[in-house]
């Protein structure tokens, strides 16, 4: 466990009115793509605290992103009154689907889901508690601070679509940023790997498959010796070539109507990772290359061939910032402050820090105390949690 700091900065909510507050975070329901409901919830307590309507923003992230959605993302803008750049603090609002009808209990120190069946969406609930409970120490206690931008964040768990299509010019031109996403109050990730999803359709040639199957060309086929060429070949799950590593799958499969038809149409979704943008672009061509060896492996009676199209998109870019970033040594700094070691580490997932280092603000990432994430057997370390909360309000309050 993190070493825990004596110190906690002035205004800071108490943490049993912060565990308040995250309860009833815990309890909203907001898929991605569903998260207007927590938007409402974040908007009612910071007008209660005293911020005006005009003063809070949403833009138009959902309308841009495929998915559509409820809701854009949330902004707050506050005018410092200490001269020093301004912070931006982020958290995304949505949950992934394990989560939803989350009831969470809390079992002395920690937080869990009720249900057994259920995940907690602590990932990122807890995130977004530590900006709303930041924002309300500083709007009820009159705390000094810098300029700030706190940034609340759509659609993070389906391809980062809320931090891709964020509208820049709500922001305000911050200096150092500061995410808040799973792990340990004491993690800073200061960089993360690279990810390409694609689509691809295979079209066979359906005919009965017991009257006359020769006459048929099998999708399922096809995508069966792709899979398996990518397996022998070493191009499917953990890739290591030389000095270069990366990783591919092949999440969904769909197609097949009965059992009788040789199968016409499969559908699948696959994605490509690494920290090389080179070597991901190569493991992408090599599944087209497996696929297309595949289509022309199997003909039918009359010699016909099926056919495959590729479509596909960057999700979001590898990135790594230099530990002289004065994000990173900000960072360093008040998680030292809270008497722990920084662990910092490069990731295999994407975050929101992904796209928003991309439009040209160097983002950091911490944690705030999220376990087993994506499980139904997550739960929150609360310890944690309050001490990511002395954390962030260090950031946005001990200017040098």
């Amino acid at each position: 466990m993190s070493r825990v700091s004596t110190s906690v900065p002035n205004g800071l909510l108490p943490d049993v009115q912060a565990t308040k507050i995250l309860m009833r975070l815990l309890a909203i329901p907001g898929l991605s793509g569903a998260e207007s409901k927590v938007v409402d919830f974040l908007r009612q307590e910071l007008s209660q605290a005293g911020v005006a309507a005009s003063a809070l923003k949403i833009d138009s992230a959902n309308r841009r992103s495929s998915l559509g959605g409820e809701t854009g993302n949330l902004v707050l803008r506050l005018p410092g009154n200490i001269r020093a750049p301004r912070r931006l603090l982020v958290a995304h609002m949505d949950t992934v689907p394990v989560c939803q009808g989350a009831r969470p209990v809390q079992r002395g120190r920690r937080i869990e889901s009720k249900d057994k069946d259920t995940g907690l969406g602590a990932d990122n609930r807890s995130g977004v508690g530590v900006l709303l409970t930041t924002a309300l120490s500083i709007l009820r206690n009159n705390i000094p601070h810098p300029p700030l931008t706190l940034l609340w964040t759509v659609q993070e768990e389906v391809g980062l679509h809320g931090a891709r299509h964020v509208r820049l010019g709500l922001l305000g031109k911050p200096k150092l940023a500061f995410n808040w996403d799973g792990g340990a109050a004491n993690s800073l990730k200061i960089g993360a790997t690279g990810g390409y999803r694609m689509d691809i359709e295979i079209s066979g040639i359906a005919s009965h498959a017991g009257g006359h199957p020769e006459q048929g060309v099998s999708a399922i086929a096809i995508a069966s010796l792709a899979i398996a060429d990518l397996v022998n070949n070493g191009w499917h799950g953990l890739i290591e070539k030389g000095s270069q590593c990366g990783t591919s799958n092949i999440g969904v499969i769909r197609g097949g109507e009965a059992t009788n038809v040789v199968t016409e149409s499969v559908c699948l979704r696959a994605e490509a990772r690494s920290h090389n943008s080179k070597f991901r672009e190569r493991i992408v061509r090599e599944i087209e290359k497996a696929f297309r060896k595949a289509t022309k492996q199997i003909r039918n009676s009359s010699g016909k061939l099926g056919s495959i199209q590729f479509s596909g998109q960057l999700d979001y870019e590898s990135f790594r910032l230099p530990l002289k970033d004065p994000s990173v040594v900000a960072a360093s700094q008040a998680i030292k402050s809270e008497g722990c070691k920084p662990d910092l580490g490069i990731v295999n997932g994407g975050l929101d820090a992904n796209w928003l280092t991309a439009h040209g603000i160097p983002t950091v990432t911490l944690g705030c105390g999220q376990k087993s994430i994506h499980t139904v057997k997550e739960w929150l370390d609360l310890e944690e949690f309050h001490q990511a909360r002395r954390i962030a309000m260090r950031l946005v309050t001990e200017v040098k």
